[in-house]
């Protein structure tokens, strides 16, 4: 399955830009799927990654943010959509080089009462409290993707100034994978004269 990923991701048409201290890389599959990673121009870190599909009209879906912490716009939510209270604990994934990495803001509780554990039949990290005021799940599409199975044992968490940050240490398959990914990326040209990632 990791096989199918990396040979799907060299086949997938891809342009790039420059923009903002980013670099930007436009992905679309075959099956019309378009994929958009930005990383930073200097450390190369990946700090966004988004999909959209298209709709059954074909028209091009809404964004969905996999990892990082991007500014939707209006485009992106036509119908609009409440602002959560800013007391509410929020998850954002950002992962580092060698993990994929969830920062949830706004829980107060002690670290005693979180629990973290993997579910071995639906391959999804589960959040908990002992005092049952909040339970979250994390999927790692990247996991699925490569045909990997979750493991109890690279699962761990810290929790400081009210945010939990959990850390899931990427497998060396993942690692050398994405490196491969970063050298194929700095060998595209940017796209000349362009506001987007959108391909030509």
């Amino acid at each position: 399955m990791a096989g199918k990923w990396i040979a799907a991701l060299r086949e997938a048409k891809k342009s790039a830009i420059t923009q903002d201290g980013r670099r930007k890389i436009h992905f679309t599959f075959a099956d019309g799927k378009e994929m958009v990673e930005e990383y930073h121009l200097t450390s190369e870190d990946l700090l966004l990654r988004k999909w959209r599909e298209r709709t059954t009209l074909g028209a091009p879906g809404h964004w969905e943010v996999e990892m990082g912490n991007a500014a939707l716009t209006e485009e992106d939510h036509p119908d609009g959509h409440l602002k959560e209270n800013i007391n509410m604990p929020e998850c954002i994934r950002m992962d580092t080089r060698n993990a994929f990495q969830w920062r949830i803001r706004n829980l107060p509780y002690p670290h005693d009462v979180y629990s973290l554990a993997v579910d071995p039949e639906r391959q999804r990290c589960i959040i908990k409290t002992t005092n049952k005021k909040y339970y979250k799940t994390l999927m790692v599409p990247d996991m699925e993707r490569y045909g990997l199975p979750l493991e109890s044992s690279a699962l761990n968490f810290t929790h400081k100034n009210n945010t939990l940050v959990i850390t899931y240490k990427k497998p060396a398959a993942i690692i050398e994978a994405e490196h491969q990914l970063r050298l194929e990326i700095r060998k595209l040209k940017d796209l000349e004269g362009s506001d987007d990632c959108s391909t030509q």
